[in-house]
């Protein structure tokens, strides 16, 4: 037996640059898929932004009245050269009296003509409020306070080493490494630190940051003014917040009243001294900036039917550049490399195009097809949102459920319900007690959930077999306990227990 050369007619899929690159921008979201285009813009010459049809006519319009004056000086003035120069003047004269006249056009209205070129309005950045920050704000009191220059360069270290919350959550072997300073040394300037503003900053852990804003109240136990900081720890309140944290969280009244010799009553009453109390002292100072969010698409209601609508303001719109199109199809491109070179990108260009094009074709599609699927959640609501995979979408518009998958990621769709995501239509369904065929979706489960909770007895509060049970008889919804729990737990529901209210 030999070896041989046999030939052999096989077909494989191989994943080209350009089709990754389509793949790519299908699942790119609205911002980076913006950042992406800018970057392809700036890449390729060959790419260029189309303008709107306003700064289209605006651009022939200066055009025009550049080209003007030039129409006018060879039709009604005939005369030499010469004689155009000397009428215009000579260029020192324009250098004197004409740069003066030019930029005395560009005055703001009741300013002096003379005002100084210094007074412009102030840039951006110097006009937008900055808040804050917790570190800025401690600085600003260690810079007033009467500690030395050692003691402010602990105190530097210490402010540096809070998180967002103001807790100090490293040791103090930690935040010395590395410096010539001494744990003593740190204790004595965190002790400082912590008579800062807001009360509590400083802390190592909880107790110690409610044990600081209690003994700058200064009060006793039932909330009355003149008790020494140091006897807190031996008071109601003080020993309930030294030891008994966990069991104040889980609402265990009589344990705590049994294991301090008191009543429960004068355990309601600490609860609410304790209660008015802050447990992340840097809560003020953080930034809750919100970010605004750009739908990908609209869905809204036009003679009866709902349409899908496509958001693309605030995207480049892209074309071939007229100039290097007719420079290509003229065939002055230059040396062979040049011409390689601009073919090359001529192809990247068309590619690019080609693919925002399918990618808004295909994004239109499997929302149309969500759309139909589900109808009566746009028309009535939450409670009629049908359970709903990716395989359905997929079947419905031809194509693979990995496409479906990367569409829908980061997309967003602003419909009369509100801004929602695209995720949000793909739901895991529960059997109907009432209807064997039907199907609940898990989402509207949820809200169903979320219903009886806020509307149940805070002395008598629903356990989650009493939830099912509900569910079962008044909504025909077949759901286990655990089911319950474990849709709560995703809401940020707590317990029963712990949603027990006694006053």
């Amino acid at each position: 037996m030999k070896l041989r050369l046999v030939p052999q007619l096989t077909q494989k899929l191989i994943m080209t640059p350009q089709l990754q690159q389509a793949i790519k921008l299908l699942q790119l979201s609205r911002l980076e898929l913006q950042q992406s285009l800018t970057q392809h813009l700036l890449e390729n010459p060959l790419l260029d932004e189309m303008q709107s049809d306003a700064e289209e006519g605006e651009t022939l319009v200066t055009e025009e009245r550049v080209e003007a004056p030039s129409t006018l000086e060879e039709t009604d003035q005939p005369g030499p050269a010469v004689e155009t120069r000397e009428e215009q003047g000579s260029p020192e004269e324009f250098s004197a009296s004409g740069w003066e006249e030019y930029f005395g056009r560009d005055r703001r209205s009741g300013e002096s003509e003379y005002a100084s070129a210094q007074d412009e309005f102030p840039s951006y950045e110097q006009t937008v409020a900055k808040a804050t920050s917790l570190e800025e704000h401690l600085l600003w009191q260690l810079s007033l306070s009467g500690l030395g220059d050692r003691e402010k360069e602990i105190g530097r270290l210490i402010i540096g080493n809070l998180d967002d919350d103001g807790y100090l959550r490293i040791p103090l072997a930690e935040v010395v490494t590395g410096t010539v300073f001494t744990e003593p040394d740190v204790e004595s300037v965190l002790k400082d630190i912590q008579t800062f503003d807001p009360t509590g900053v400083g802390a190592r852990d909880l107790p110690e940051c409610l044990l600081l804003q209690l003994g700058h109240l200064g009060r006793n136990p039932f909330g009355s003014l003149g008790s020494p900081p140091g006897a807190l720890k031996g008071s109601v309140v003080g020993s309930i917040v030294s030891h008994h944290l966990k069991d104040l969280e889980k609402k265990q009244y009589a344990k705590i009243a049994k294991a301090l010799n008191i009543t429960v009553e004068e355990v309601f009453q600490a609860t609410k001294i304790i209660g008015e109390l802050e447990p992340k002292p840097g809560r003020p100072f953080t930034n809750t900036q919100n970010y605004v969010i750009v739908p990908d698409v609209f869905v809204v209601k036009n003679e009866g039917e709902w349409v899908v609508l496509l958001n693309d303001d605030g995207l480049p719109r892209m074309r071939i550049s007229p100039y290097y199109k007719q420079l290509i199809s003229s065939g002055q491109g230059g040396t062979p490399e040049t011409k390689a070179y601009m073919d090359e990108k001529l192809r990247a260009a068309q590619w690019v195009i080609r693919s925002i094009e399918q990618r808004n074709r295909t994004i239109v599609k499997v929302v149309s097809s969500i759309v139909k699927f589900q109808e009566q959640f746009f028309d009535h609501g939450v409670q009629y949102l049908k359970p709903l995979v990716l395989k359905q979408v997929a079947e419905d518009i031809g194509m693979h459920e990995s496409t479906i998958s990367r569409v829908t990621a980061n997309k967003y769709m602003y419909c009369p319900q509100g801004m929602l995501e695209l995720k949000f239509f793909f739901n895991a369904g529960l059997q109907r007690a009432d209807e064997p065929s039907g199907m609940h979706s898990s989402v509207s489960v949820r809200d169903m959930i979320k219903t009886m909770v806020a509307e149940e007895d805070t002395k008598r509060p629903l356990k989650d077999e009493e939830i099912a049970a509900r569910l079962h008889s008044k909504q025909g919804v077949c759901i286990a306990r655990r089911t319950v729990a474990k849709y709560r737990a995703e809401l940020n529901i707590p317990s029963a227990s712990q949603r027990k209210r006694f006053f």
